[in-house]
């Protein structure tokens, strides 16, 4: 399979959105396509399908789209076209109508055999059974039952009419179709927007086994190198290929940068040198002819053009809180959080400098734990004191605090009522918004317009307690990293929820892990031990092969007795490093070492080394013992 665009353009609203479009995908490719908001990814991805038309790209080439093979796009449209009275199930099956049909072919020859024998029908059948098997047939009930879980329906959804679920539920549901429908070419827009985190990875494992080719523009980071095999970059209207994953792109991308800025630098000197030689000697007879000869040197030369730095505009988000909380910040102790019900039960203690990541499941209280946090929502029962000098500054991913009527500079102009015309114009244009932006209305924003002016907002206040609920959604990769920059680099105390596991690997120093079997603390960040043991029930992410590996589950008690096993195995180990340490110690007392400067400081060298191991082992004894007990 081949699918190449060559010299193509799209032109939106008569402003040029993509102006040469030289792109292709082969078969099994993973591509992941990157660039700032606003750029034309979905733009592109929307001419692939046909909702928008390609035109004649401005490089030399003439336009055309070739393709070779099938090329059968599958891509989750906006507008959703479905029978209101369809049964969910009848819905998902749509996908499996190849299957379904063999499956009618065979009931049809069953009949036939069981009324009137014969070796033609039977062959027949037992052909039809191979192709059965072949496309998945045996394993169709079991792909979509997992996906479904998945994606959090349950049993009963299956029996509801469409017409029963709302929006959001309805596109799950398509993009579920879409994925079990296997199209030779999946394109994906933004696939892990308002996932959980456990969800996510079931679809990157999903997506690397997917035997057919990709299309993914995402912002999450970790979901693009974990996934995609090849990323094509959209900056200034055109588009560049790179090989690799997403951390492939970025070293590559500036190794490219650093070398063809090294060539042009060299180059300069080296006409500069030319032209100094030229200018010294032009008028001298003897040397005219020599000055002459470098002016056509440098005339011949094939000149290297000076690289453009990347677009890396961005907000400046760089603050200090206007003083410090005391050394407790939060304590939480069996505080039931939830609306009509309870969603989970949280115990938590929290210090000053804490950078706590808040992550699991959708729909079991985090982000309702953080409003129960600012008094939002009244806790159900339990209780949570702040410290001393604790000043939070709130969050909200549905940035609700915004008033809609008001323009940008209202908004900050009716906040902080000391600031200045121009004081509030500097903190603004910090943030991008800079002349007649400033008198937009915030309702025609965009969204990531509306972070950027909540960000504003909040650390104006200066707060020594940052409680955010999903800061990057809407935010492009170059904005992301600000906001790591900043997060990474604050004096102050965090609590945030996010599913860009990037995000919170860099950022968090522990977590709070919401289950439906119970909200866990682990005093460490997202890559420590601990999501794989609380991920150790996972179920097989293999479907969508042809061949399925058989379902394999880890008990809780399995997964115990090997940690277990584990910590016995470092008791002995910490156990041998004492002993080894002591024996160091004693030789160290020996005259023919203390007296020897260079014995003495080998052995001394051995005696630090084996203290570093035996910290090492030490601390991870820790962690095991932390696990066990939770």
């Amino acid at each position: 399979m081949l699918y190449k665009i060559n010299n193509g353009a799209i032109e939106l609203s008569g402003k040029m959105i993509l102006e040469e479009i030289n792109f292709e995908v082969h078969d099994k490719e993973k591509i992941g396509i990157v660039g700032r908001n606003g750029c034309g990814k979905s733009t592109l991805l929307k001419g692939m399908i046909g909702e928008v038309e390609f035109e004649q790209g401005i490089g030399d080439a003439d336009f055309r789209i070739d393709k070779i093979g099938n090329v059968n796009m599958g891509y989750v449209s906006q507008n959703i076209s479905y029978d209101i009275n369809m049964l969910m199930i009848d819905y998902i099956l749509l996908a499996y109508k190849d299957i379904l049909d063999v499956e009618k072919k065979l009931e049809k020859l069953e009949l036939e055999i069981a009324n009137n024998y014969s070796e033609k029908v039977l062959n027949k059948f037992n052909e039809l059974m191979d192709c059965y098997k072949y496309i998945g047939g045996y394993n169709y009930k079991k792909e979509y039952e997992l996906a479904l879980r998945k994606f959090g329906f349950k049993e009963e959804d299956k029996y509801k009419k469409l017409n029963e679920f709302s929006g959001g539920e309805l596109t799950k549901l398509s993009f579920i179709k879409l994925l079990l429908s296997k199209p030779d070419l999946l394109l994906l827009d933004e696939p892990t927007n308002h996932m959980d985190i456990d969800t996510t990875i079931w679809l990157e494992e999903y997506l690397k086994n997917y035997s057919k080719s990709i299309i993914l523009v995402s912002h999450d980071r970790m979901f693009l190198d974990n996934v995609c095999n090849v990323i094509y970059e959209i900056e200034c209207g055109s588009l560049k290929r790179y090989n690799g994953n997403y951390s492939d792109y970025l070293r590559i991308k500036k190794e490219d940068y650093d070398r063809c800025l090294r060539n042009y630098e060299i180059q300069q000197k080296e006409i500069e040198r030319l032209t100094k030689v030229a200018e010294r000697f032009k008028y001298k007879p003897s040397k005219a002819s020599m000055a002459m000869s470098k002016l056509k040197q440098i005339e011949h030369m094939v000149k290297f053009d000076k690289p453009l730095k990347e677009n890396m505009r961005t907000f400046q988000a760089i603050f200090e809180p206007e003083f410090e909380s005391y050394r407790d910040v939060l304590k939480a102790k069996n505080l039931a959080i939830g609306y009509d019900k309870i969603l989970s039960y949280v115990n938590v203690n929290i210090e000053r400098g804490t950078k706590l990541g808040i992550i699991g499941e959708n729909g079991i209280g985090k982000s309702t734990f953080l409003k129960t946090l600012v008094g939002k929502i009244a806790p159900l029962s339990g209780k949570f004191i702040f410290g001393n000098k604790v000043k939070i500054g709130y969050f909200d991913q549905k940035m609700e605090d915004l008033d809609l009527e008001n323009t940008v500079y209202e908004e900050i102009d009716k906040e902080f009522l000391r600031l200045s015309p121009k004081e509030i114009r500097n903190i603004l244009g910090a943030f991008e918004f800079r002349g007649d932006d400033v008198f937009k209305k915030i309702s025609d924003l965009s969204g990531g317009e509306k972070v950027r002016l909540c960000l504003c907002k909040i650390l104006q206040h200066k707060p020594n307690l940052l409680i955010l609920d999903e800061p990057t959604n809407h935010l492009d990769i170059v904005s992301k990293e600000t906001i790591q920059k900043m997060l990474v680099s604050y004096k102050g105390t965090i609590i945030m929820v996010s599913h860009d596991r990037y995000l919170i690997s860099k950022v968090c120093d522990s977590l709070l892990l919401f289950k439906k079997d119970g909200v866990s603390y682990y005093p460490f960040g997202y890559s420590n031990e601990v999501m794989k043991f609380s991920d150790s029930k996972k179920e097989d992410k293999s479907f969508g092969n042809k061949s399925l590996k058989k379902e394999k589950y880890v008990s809780s008690f399995k997964e115990k007795n090997k940690l277990e096993r584990k910590l016995k195995k470092l008791e002995d180990e910490i156990t041998d490093i004492e002993g080894q340490i002591n024996l160091k110690n004693e030789e160290m007392l020996k005259e023919k070492v203390y007296l020897d400067i260079d014995e003495a400081r080998r052995v001394q060298r051995e005696i630090d080394d084996l203290n570093v191991k035996l910290d090492n082992k030490t601390k991870e004894w820790e962690d095991i013992l932390f696990l066990l007990e939770g």
